[in-house]
């Protein structure tokens, strides 16, 4: 049996979600937005609540589509405050929806990715932390990542929520040492920055024959 970090716990869900998903690089958007909202969700509970209730989530949010969400009506938080399968707090309900609306004021000017990817300079943070009591609430990048989305309009974004965010999309490997998703990530990762480098240079080189013919 593989040695994973220990706050894991017995539960399927949670297993299959940190060895396949926590701390694996996302890119896509609209899946950043969708984690974004989940982690706020998660404000003042444990994440396996949430993580069991993402699917309902997705149901309730049409797939925490932003230009959808954007335009949803008190009438309808009405209604999902009748809905069982999430957690019904107003406060909590209502952010997703402005957080769609300023995910969509944000992509005017640039991708919600780049926007967020930019705080860690466009690459993966790989700590080196041995035991789950080492590991940080906050850091600097997520004080910063918290900052910028609240003058953006965004609400449940404080700097814990942000790091917790950090963490789930791999914009930092706090995988534990002995985890054995740490050095696959780290691994991946580094694979990964190298073939970005090599495109660069190779692009980069392109554009100077060009410029010489």
């Amino acid at each position: 049996m593989p040695h994973r970090c220990d706050w894991h716990t017995d539960d399927p869900v949670y297993i299959d979600y940190h060895d396949r998903e926590w701390g694996r690089p996302v890119y896509d958007s609209k899946k950043l937005f969708e984690m974004l909202c989940l982690e706020g969700m998660q404000a003042g509970l444990s994440w396996i609540t949430i993580l069991k209730r993402r699917e309902a989530y997705r149901r309730a949010f049409a797939g925490f589509d932003p230009e959808i969400i954007s335009e949803f009506t008190e009438d309808q938080v009405g209604a999902l405050m009748q809905n069982s399968g999430i957690i019904r707090n107003r406060r909590k309900i209502r952010s997703i929806i402005q957080n769609a609306r300023s995910f969509l004021e944000l992509e005017k000017e640039q991708s919600f990715s780049t926007y967020l990817w930019r705080i860690v300079g466009g690459q993966p943070i790989t700590h080196c932390y041995h035991s789950a009591s080492e590991i940080p609430s906050s850091s600097v990048e997520s004080r910063m990542m918290s900052r910028n989305l609240k003058k953006c309009g965004f609400s449940f974004v404080g700097e814990t929520i942000c790091y917790a965010f950090m963490q789930a999309v791999g914009m930092v490997n706090d995988h534990e040492t002995t985890c054995f998703c740490y050095a696959q990530i780290r691994d991946q990762n580094r694979l990964d920055n190298h073939s970005v480098k090599l495109t660069d240079s190779r692009y980069k080189q392109d554009e100077k024959n060009s410029d010489h013919n």
